[in-house]
């Protein structure tokens, strides 16, 4: 698989396996570097996602703007290791971000206590619960995040109606208690054409929008027991319990991560809210809604975290 430009491969420890991960030093002269040192912003994907389908356009521009980053696989999917493959587990990716957290800590160039933690979609709602109650989190990105797992129950439903929730449910049923049987789970599409019952994301454009993003490593497959775990997400619970600037990045029109949830945990966190007339993959580069979205982050970061005087001052304005 081809590294982006400027990144190496790091393979770290998270509990039963090794994770994939690729370390971008960042450009030689940095606003952001405090005797030597720089911040290191620690990102992974969201629902099902792995770290080529996406992320380096994001990682190259934090890189470029002179920060150091650690993007990263969850275990069982992409190049990590681990089993089940293309199983997700809510604790235990949250406790794959506390070992990437650890293991870019270590990278050459990183101070240890500024990290930055940046989440897509589900992962944004990652990074802010890993976020709660650490000192070493300087700063918080969440990318149209999906912060309540009920709120986007509701959007589903509303979408694909009560029978189609019901035999999801019942395949989750199944394939979680197969898996307690010794048996293989029972999958599931990740994204699929409106009116897919077999699929978890059905919104109108969002199976074209997902190839367009798609890396070799990405499977369009996950284990439908993950509907049972996704009702229990939430975010709100830990929002007001990061000690740290937020920002929320929010689009408007999003068909998987319901906006409203989302604005209020922004609220209840303390954050900075930017707001974008899109959906829920318009964010992704060769969208029209990129280049704000990168934009405003590297602003946020400038404002609170950059050394120089001058550099804080250019990006309030």
């Amino acid at each position: 698989m081809t590294i982006p430009n400027g990144a190496t491969t790091v393979r770290f420890r998270s509990s039963d396996a090794d994770c994939d991960a690729w370390f971008f030093p960042g450009a030689e002269s940095s606003p952001f570097e405090i005797d030597g040192k720089r911040p290191v912003v620690v990102m992974a994907h969201g629902f099902a996602g792995t770290k080529d389908s996406g992320l380096a356009p994001y990682a190259q521009r934090f890189a470029d703007a002179g920060l150091a980053v650690f993007a990263f696989d969850y275990r069982g999917f992409g190049l990590s290791g681990g089993e089940p493959r293309q199983s997700i587990s809510l604790e235990r990716q949250a406790d794959d971000y506390r070992a990437a957290i650890g293991a870019a800590k270590k990278q050459p160039g990183v101070d240890p206590e500024r990290i930055i933690l940046w989440g897509v979609s589900q992962s944004g709602g990652h990074a802010l619960t890993v976020a709660a109650d650490r000192t070493d989190v300087a700063a918080v990105i969440a990318v149209v995040p999906l912060v309540n797992g009920l709120a986007a129950g509701r959007v589903a439903y509303a979408q694909v109606g009560g029978a189609a929730i019901a035999r999801s449910t019942a395949t989750a049923v199944a394939s979680s208690v197969g898996r307690r049987l010794g048996r293989g789970p029972k999958m599931m599409r990740v994204v699929g054409e409106p009116g897919d019952v077999g699929a978890a994301l059905t919104a109108p454009g969002f199976l074209e929008s997902y190839r367009a993003i798609a890396g070799p490593s990405w499977r369009n497959e996950v284990d439908a027991s993950v509907g049972l775990e996704i009702g229990s997400f939430r975010v709100d619970k830990h929002a007001a319990r990061v000690d740290a600037p937020v920002l929320f990045q929010i689009a408007d029109f999003d068909s998987a991560a319901p906006p409203y949830a989302a604005s209020k945990t922004a609220f209840k966190a303390h954050a900075e809210v930017r707001h974008y007339p899109c959906d829920h993959f318009d964010i992704f580069a060769g969208n029209d809604f990129f280049e704000p979205c990168v934009t405003h982050e590297i602003g946020f970061l400038r404002r609170h975290l950059a050394s120089n005087a001058d550099v804080v001052e250019a990006a309030t304005r």
